[in-house]
């Protein structure tokens, strides 16, 4: 399965969460990261107290299982204008950059990988929601 990942399943994955470890493991033929995902992480460093540890440990997931990251481009501009006019509609709002994500995701026709539940709210894409990490 060709697997792009959110970041909430990035942060599971880097703690060891075994579900979502496991999840990634089995089915994870190709694994993609949005560089929407990789600004969300790197705020996210910015702010804690380890961010070259956290940079470090990221850029070793995406070297060592070979992960492909999504840039965001013209395609993928027209695809998230396509989801955004969708959503409205439907009378359904997610967060903008989930709405980048979900463009991402439909560049490379993989399936989604995430925690929330709104993104099966897009239907221009395939969805896998695990369920929230105890990690």
């Amino acid at each position: 399965m060709k697997l792009v990942l959110d970041t909430n399943i990035y942060v599971d994955f880097a703690a060891g969460a075994s579900e979502t470890v496991d999840f990634i493991a089995t089915y994870g033929e190709s694994l993609f990261l949005p560089s929407i995902v990789i600004g969300e992480l790197e705020y996210g460093f910015m702010k804690g107290q380890r961010q070259q540890l956290n940079e470090r440990k990221l850029q070793q997931f995406i070297n060592r299982l070979k992960v492909d990251i999504i840039p965001v481009e013209t395609d993928v501009a027209r695809k998230y204008a396509s989801i955004c006019f969708s959503l409205r509609s439907k009378g359904t709002k997610i967060p903008m950059n989930d709405v980048w994500i979900a463009a991402c995701c439909m560049e490379v026709g993989g399936t989604l990988l995430t925690h929330d539940k709104h993104f099966q709210n897009v239907d221009q894409i395939e969805t896998v929601v695990l369920p929230s990490s105890t990690v």
